[in-house]
């Protein structure tokens, strides 16, 4: 709650920007409060402080730039297609890199020394997670364990003529040893270029006699691209990460969890304080980041993350432009609020990020209720970037409104630009929000007086505006940019647009549109690479196989081959290449359709194909698809029931009975321990234990030690006292204590038996409480007395006290308290003791794929 002093100011603000009557500001809203206190309460507020605040926070609102003149004027990263050469210049730019990605980097050596060239390469400028895949100019090429490139045919480097080395950028890395051994002693290469903390490759090439060395370099002097996956990032969702210590992170494609690195992690970012920048809205961040790793459902079968984000930038422009091209894959919405913090909103609509303009927020306005003709888009064509040829840009079907065409007389075309969105699919979703708006035509721009602030920090506005807007009344607008606009009497200045009714609505079959093509590609050998169209898992009693859908080849000489692996073995490196062939595979309707073996269940697999001609020769490897091979994919059922089944009070201890389904997917259930009203996330917390189960049963669980009593007698008051003792002002009656006002006594029991530097748990409930500094306070008492702080207020009371040399306990009344009080508690703790406090447990159905059922809970306990 902010102060008197600050609600007096910006009610007098309010006076003061109008000449009609004002709302009054909602000063006890969250949001409201650190904007106030950050910029206004230190400076005062005047025609100068004014002009500093718009200093301070001038855009409050960024939204990615995907379509328009804005786009155009902004920065952009590099094209994908220039990634792929190496940059030569005398001081590169540092990259960075998130997601997987494809590029070349910068020349850090490029030296020949008699008939061997070597190139070492900065890539990124920080660690990364991998190296995946290499090239030699276009020649996809993989190398053995020493680093000899394995020639594709036709002689391309072959007879170790090249060898391929990285490094992932660790703190402390690993010089070149080749490099170092021809050129230390001119001192050109030596062990002291390390490059700590930057990913590199190294690539050594050998000429050969001059009638080879077209065959073996058919383009010249090899240039080095790879496919990575790219920076860490602290997923602040998963409780074993630390944002303090980088070795506990994880690589990541989610668009919020790359947003949140970029804007406090990147040493080339935005270098916020995360501490104040996420932690205030942590769940608001962890909601959003939830919303990118919902499955989308394919036209073709399977699913697909819903906003996920690839791509590489420099610092030759500035961390906007970073910004832009991450919140473009997830058409985020990122607002600065005063305090310094951060809030996210992805493309889902939630009326929860939702605020209220009314007539008495709004001081002007401008509406435009169409566009210019210059202005007008009737076909939208999204481009994005296509790991399938190779990391170059590409478009999908575009969307277009036929009779705006003829309204106009010809085609009026736009591009939205997603480069950093590497899934047809994703560019196809981002692109028709983007044509709906485009579609939406109303616009316009709002004056905002402070009582209206929550609507500036919220992506979706609901106008209740008879009066001012009746033509906009009860319509729902998108805040497209906020700024503060102090000096136009008006608090803020909103861009909004009109918010489609429809913009969420997903149809698989109709809006994915066609696959882009890819045009045929043959390697040194002559043959294309597959393309896939979808990979998924399919069960089969108990059992699961890939089903792979490729693009027809149109060649009936080619067989298609399917290979997939462990993405992770368990210690972090993925497992073995298991290869099948298909040689009896049919094409139909313009795909083939390719059914594996049975393969491991319930694992993260990687899954490519490739073509083998009949003479055994081989195709590059398509891009690699990652599936999670679910062999139960049906969530069971609600358990039938779930309830504390132990009286109160819960010394340590809460116990549980849980009945399942009549459902045989159920195999186990998961329980878990909240904080009172924090809700359940299982994609992030930790289940404290899991019961493996059968159908139609019942079972028991106790969470904490069940072996606990209460160490005082009476301690319900349902007897006259003693004991207690009772102190000068303490009486019992009726099943509770009372203390009246007049002098600080006890309530005390003694001839306890309690062990020093033991730690002692204490529970009371204060029916009611009255006197002005009224107060409790507990007590062990007997030899070193151990007193707890002052407890006020009304409820169930909670703490505990580490013994010295006691032999009683004592509740204390002061002198102005009169209180009533019921059921006090006093028992040992224990290591197995369940932790003291108010807690919501959950249960959760799982099948024996993990897929979990509907929730049951919250049953709120409190644990003394």
């Amino acid at each position: 709650m902010p102060s008197s002093e600050i609600i007096r100011r910006v009610e007098q603000i309010a006076r003061h920007s109008c000449t009609s009557l004002y709302t009054p500001p909602v000063c006890n809203d969250p949001i409201f409060t650190p904007l106030f206190t950050s910029l206004f309460t230190s400076i005062g507020f005047s025609a100068g402080a004014a002009s500093f605040a718009a200093s301070v926070a001038t855009a409050i609102t960024t939204t990615a730039l995907t379509i328009g003149l804005q786009l155009l004027m902004a920065p952009k990263p590099p094209k994908p297609e220039a990634l792929k050469v190496p940059l030569a210049q005398p001081i590169p730019y540092r990259i960075w890199a998130v997601g997987r990605t494809r590029l070349a980097g910068a020349y850090m050596l490029w030296e020949s020394k008699g008939h061997r060239l070597f190139a070492v390469q900065a890539i990124a400028g920080h660690r990364i997670k991998s190296f995946n895949r290499y090239w030699l100019h276009d020649d996809e090429v993989t190398i053995d364990g020493s680093g000899w490139v394995n020639s594709p045919g036709g002689g391309r480097y072959a007879s170790t003529s090249v060898k391929i080395e990285s490094r992932l950028g660790l703190p402390t890395e690993t010089p070149y040893a080749d490099a170092v051994a021809e050129f230390s002693s001119e001192g050109l290469w030596t062990n002291d270029h390390r490059g700590d903390g930057q990913a590199s490759v190294c690539m050594f090439a050998g000429a050969t006699r001059q009638k080879d060395q077209n065959k073996r370099f058919p383009y010249g002097v090899p240039q080095l691209s790879v496919e990575i996956d790219g920076t860490l990032c602290w997923d602040f969702r998963d409780p074993a990460q630390d944002p303090e210590d980088p070795s506990t992170w994880q690589w990541s494609q989610n668009s919020a969890v790359i947003c949140a690195w970029w804007l406090c992690f990147s040493e080339f970012g935005f270098g916020l304080d995360y501490r104040k920048a996420l932690l205030p809205v942590l769940d608001l961040w962890k909601e959003d980041a939830d919303i990118c790793d919902e499955n989308v459902p394919l036209a073709g079968g399977g699913t697909e993350k819903r906003y996920q984000c690839n791509g590489t930038e420099t610092t030759e422009n500035g961390p906007k432009a970073g910004l832009n091209a991450i919140l473009a894959t997830c058409d985020g919405h990122l607002v600065s609020r005063g305090d310094g913090a951060r809030i996210l909103t992805v493309g889902k609509f939630r009326e929860s990020r939702c605020a209220t303009l009314t007539d008495g927020d709004i001081i002007g306005h401008n509406k435009q209720n169409d566009v210019l003709f210059e202005d007008e888009i009737n076909r939208l064509i999204p481009k994005f970037t296509y790991p399938a040829t190779d990391y170059s840009t590409s478009d999908t079907d575009y969307f277009e409104d036929t009779d705006a065409q003829l309204e106009a007389g010809r085609v009026l075309a736009d591009e939205a630009e997603y480069p950093w969105v590497h899934s047809w699919r994703q560019a196809r979703r981002l692109g028709k929000r983007d044509w709906l708006r485009v579609r939406e035509k109303v616009s316009g721009s709002l004056d905002v007086r402070l009582s209206g602030i929550n609507s500036v920090y919220a992506r979706w506005v609901r106008l209740d505006t008879p009066k001012r807007l009746p033509s906009m009344n009860g319509k729902l607008i998108e805040n497209r940019r906020s700024v503060l606009a102090l000096s136009k009497a008006a608090g803020f200045t909103m861009d909004y647009v009109g918010h489609p009714d429809n913009i969420d609505e997903w149809t698989p079959a109709t809006d994915e549109g066609a696959q882009p093509p890819v045009p045929a590609k043959p390697n040194a050998v002559g043959v294309p690479t597959p393309v896939i169209n979808a990979a998924e898992a399919k069960p089969n009693n108990g059992s699961v196989y890939i089903r792979v859908v490729i693009v027809d080849p149109d060649d009936p000489s080619l067989t298609p081959v399917v290979r997939y692996r462990l993405a992770d073995t368990g210690s972090g490196s993925p497992g073995t290449w298991v290869e099948q062939g298909f040689p009896d595979a049919v094409a139909s309707g313009g795909f083939v359709e390719l059914n594996t073996n049975v393969v491991p269940s319930d694992k993260l697999l990687e899954v490519q194909v490739a073509f083998r001609t009949a003479g055994g020769a081989m195709s590059d490897w398509s891009t690699t698809e990652t599936v999670v091979s679910t062999s139960d994919p049906v969530a069971p059922a609600a358990l039938a029931s779930f309830i504390q089944s132990a009286s109160a009070p819960h010394l340590g201890n809460a116990v549980f009975s849980v009945t399942t389904p009549n459902d045989g997917h159920v195999k186990a259930v998961k329980l878990y321990r909240k904080a009172t009203g924090s809700g359940l996330n299982t994609a992030v917390d930790t289940p404290i234990a899991t019961l493996s189960v059968a159908a139609s049963s019942n079972y028991s669980y106790t969470d904490g030690d069940a072996t606990r009593t209460n160490m005082l007698t009476n301690s319900d008051f349902s007897a006259a006292a003693p004991p207690p003792t009772l102190g000068t002002g303490w009486t019992v009656s009726a099943g509770k204590a009372n203390h009246a006002a007049g002098s600080t006594s006890n309530l005390q029991w003694t001839g306890l038996s309690i062990t020093a530097t033991r730690t002692y748990r204490y529970g009371f409930v204060v029916d009611s409480i009255s006197g002005v500094g009224a107060a409790h306070r507990a007590a062990l008492t007997g030899g070193g007395g151990v007193v707890s702080g002052s407890i006020t207020g009304t409820g169930q009371r909670l703490g505990s006290l580490v013994a010295t040399t006691n032999t009683g306990y004592a509740i204390e009344g002061n002198s102005t308290t009169i209180s009533q009080i019921d059921t006090a508690v006093l028992f040992e703790q224990t290591v197995t003791c369940a932790p003291q406090g108010v807690w919501d447990y959950y249960a959760v159905p799982v099948n024996g794929s993990g897929v979990e059922g509907p929730p049951s809970g919250p049953v709120t306990v409190t644990i003394h």
